[in-house]
């Protein structure tokens, strides 16, 4: 099995290969800071990134989108105010 790092995300295309549940248990454990949730079906990765300030939430978010964008993959990127800001970046 290929390390996760070295693929290239193809969940975007409504004909992309699935991973089997053994893939899954072993690329989850190579991204140990994400969680695998279920919103309506779907599978997706989650993870929570804390910032001081907006303006360090917002460079994230500008960041991570530009990097999406040139691997054709279009995440929804929440920032929300709780105490910090919090960036919820999720990959389905």
């Amino acid at each position: 099995m290929q390390e996760l790092t070295g693929l290239i995300c193809e969940a975007c295309r409504a004909d992309a290969p699935r991973v089997s549940a053994e893939e899954l248990t072993e690329y989850c454990r190579q991204i140990p800071k994400w969680a695998l949730r279920q919103e309506q079906g779907v599978d997706q990765l989650r993870r929570e990134f804390s910032f001081k300030d907006f303006r360090q939430a917002l460079a994230f978010t500008q960041m991570v989108g530009e990097l999406a964008e040139s691997h054709g993959h279009h995440p929804a990127l929440v920032t929300e105010r709780e105490q910090n800001y919090r960036e919820t970046l999720c990959a389905n």
